[in-house]
C-alpha cells in the first residue's frame, strides 16, 4: 500500500486536477476515448509528497497502481555494503505498483520523492474491474513493462561490460531522451539526480562522474550549468563515446 504516513492531499475526483489530467499522460491510456478515460478518472484518488518522503518501502505489500502526475521519484535498493542503487527514475505520467496487480507482490524497492510530487492512485480492486472492461489497458501494461526489462537488460550491460565513459554518455543521453528540452545550442537537459544520485544509478563513484562530466565540457561536448542542468551541445560526439 502506498505509504499513508506521509502527510498527503487526498481528492476524490481527478476533473479536480487542474485540467492536469493524469489519465492523458499515461501511455497504458492513450487508447482510450474520453467516455473511458472519464470512467478511468472516476476511479483515481490523490497524493502529494514532500521531497524525500517515502512513498512505498521495500518489503510492503503494494496494492495500487500509482501514476505520477506532477514531480519525479525514485525507486532504489540498499546495497549489503549500505549503498544506494538507484532502479528507476519515474516522473511525469509514468507508473509503479503494476506487479501487484493481478496477484500478491511485495514491493522490490524503495520508492521516494525526489522533489513535491503529485500521484494518482488507482486501487488494485477498482483496477481488476477497469481491465476487465478494457483488455487494452492490460495490453499497454505489458508493452510497458518489455521497455522497462529491455532498459534493466541494457543497465546490467552497461555496468557490466561498458567502460567508465560510456556508462556517463549513456545516462546523459537517456536523461537528454526523456528531460531534454530544444535549446538554441542544443539540449538542455534538467537532470533528475545529484551528481551522487547519478553516480548510484550507473554504479561509479561521484567523484568519478564529476570528473568526466568535466572532461566533457571541456571537451565542448556539453555545458554544466549549475548542480542540476546540463546544456548538450553535440549529442554526435556523445554517441561516439559509446564505440
Amino acid at each position: 500500500m502506498v505509504n499513508t504516513t506521509a502527510k498527503i492531499n487526498t481528492i476524490s475526483n481527478c476533473k479536480k486536477c487542474n485540467h492536469k489530467l493524469c489519465t492523458q499522460k499515461v501511455s497504458i491510456f492513450s487508447s482510450l476515448n474520453m467516455e473511458q478515460l472519464a470512467k478511468v478518472g472516476d476511479l483515481i484518488n490523490h497524493r502529494r509528497y514532500k521531497k524525500g518522503e517515502l512513498l512505498v518501502m521495500e518489503g510492503e505489500k503494494t496494492e495500487s497502481l500509482v501514476i505520477i502526475n506532477e514531480g519525479q521519484v525514485k525507486a532504489y535498493k540498499t546495497t549489503l555494503d549500505g549503498k544506494e542503487q538507484i532502479i528507476y527514475i519515474f516522473s511525469e505520467g509514468d507508473f509503479f505498483g503494476e506487479r501487484n496487480l493481478l496477484r500478491d507482490y511485495a514491493s522490490p524497492y524503495n520508492v521516494e520523492a525526489l522533489e513535491e510530487t503529485h500521484v494518482c492512485i488507482i486501487h488494485k480492486r477498482d483496477f481488476q474491474i477497469l481491465i476487465k472492461s478494457i483488455p487494452d489497458i492490460a495490453v499497454k501494461i505489458m508493452e510497458e513493462l518489455c521497455m522497462r526489462l529491455d532498459r534493466l537488460e541494457n543497465t546490467i550491460e552497461t555496468m557490466g561490460s561498458r567502460t567508465v565513459e560510456a556508462r556517463v554518455s549513456l545516462v546523459l543521453l537517456e536523461f537528454a531522451d526523456k528531460y531534454g528540452k530544444p535549446h538554441p545550442r542544443g539540449t538542455l537537459i534538467e537532470l533528475p539526480l545529484s551528481r551522487e544520485g547519478i553516480a548510484n544509478y550507473i554504479g561509479l563513484a561521484r567523484e568519478t562522474v564529476s570528473r568526466k562530466m568535466s572532461i566533457l565540457q571541456e571537451e565542448g561536448i556539453l555545458e554544466m550549468i549549475g548542480n542540476k542542468k546540463v546544456l548538450l551541445l553535440n549529442r554526435s560526439e556523445l554517441e561516439k563515446t559509446l564505440k
